[in-house]
């Protein structure tokens, strides 16, 4: 049996050779992330990414010992974070990923690192959508295929015209040209479309449900999650993830947060 001053000298090294066992390609970390999400997690037009879900994963990726040159980054959206995971093709998931019991079954999740809520886009002259209680019978409304919005809507609104997209911008492109009548989705994704583009879009409504976001893992990886919590606890205590949310979200008017506490 080894004595336990040799157990606690092989800890760093049994660490580091977890980390490494995590990365799909010699010592590199894949993550999946959204494309398509001014202020959460966008891809611009150099090719390099910006919002805070991907401050979030870089800060992560570093406590994990990964520096920026060897993360590689694939999109991961709505409907297919599960599929990613479960099919080893990234080591975690930073996407808007709404922790819920049904997605519990398929994955794990550290975190959370974000409290946030549902809400409603619209054009900014519309006057007729002020919040959820407004929903009409043949109002258009767009989510994302594989969301807990589109969920919630089609379980409490069966009388709104519910289109499913692939993306969320493909939603807004929608609201743009008159095609839909709003976006739903949660408050910091809508508020970073309104960011976007000033003047043509407006948040109407309270929040209509709670959203923890957290960050996804295969199911059973449990030394993972817990190295990623530490990363987010770290984050949060050195004064980072309050950083994070301002560079991204100050545009936007939106107050920082409190950050949440991480379930162990």
């Amino acid at each position: 049996m080894l004595s336990k001053r040799l157990m606690c000298a092989l800890l760093p090294v049994l660490a580091s050779l977890f980390v490494a066992c995590t990365a799909h390609d010699s010592g590199k970390l894949t993550v999946g992330v959204k494309f398509d999400q001014p202020g959460l997690s966008v891809k611009q037009p150099d090719g390099s990414l910006r919002g805070f879900d991907i401050d979030v994963a870089r800060y992560v990726a570093d406590q994990l010992g990964y520096p920026p040159d060897r993360i590689t980054w694939i999109e991961a959206p709505s409907g297919q974070r599960e599929t990613l995971l479960r099919n080893g093709q990234v080591d975690y998931v930073v996407a808007t990923y709404s922790i819920t019991d049904r997605r519990r079954q398929k994955v794990d999740f550290a975190g959370p690192y974000l409290l946030t809520g549902q809400s409603l886009l619209v054009r900014a002259d519309n006057t007729d959508i002020t919040g959820a209680p407004s929903l009409q019978h043949h109002k258009k409304l767009c989510s994302v295929s594989g969301s807990t919005p589109a969920q919630r809507i089609k379980d409490r609104y069966p009388g709104v015209q519910l289109q499913r997209f692939d993306t969320y911008s493909a939603c807004v492109e929608a609201l743009r040209n008159n095609a839909i009548d709003a976006v739903t989705t949660d408050d910091v994704i809508l508020a970073g479309y309104a960011a976007q583009s000033p003047g043509a879009f407006k948040l109407v409504g309270e929040p209509f449900s709670a959203e923890q976001y957290g960050i996804g893992v295969r199911k059973g990886h449990d030394a993972l999650r817990t190295r990623i919590n530490a990363a987010l606890e770290q984050m949060e205590r050195d004064g980072s993830w309050r950083a994070a949310f301002e560079n991204n979200f100050g545009a936007a008017g939106f107050a920082v947060p409190e950050p949440p506490p991480i379930d162990r």
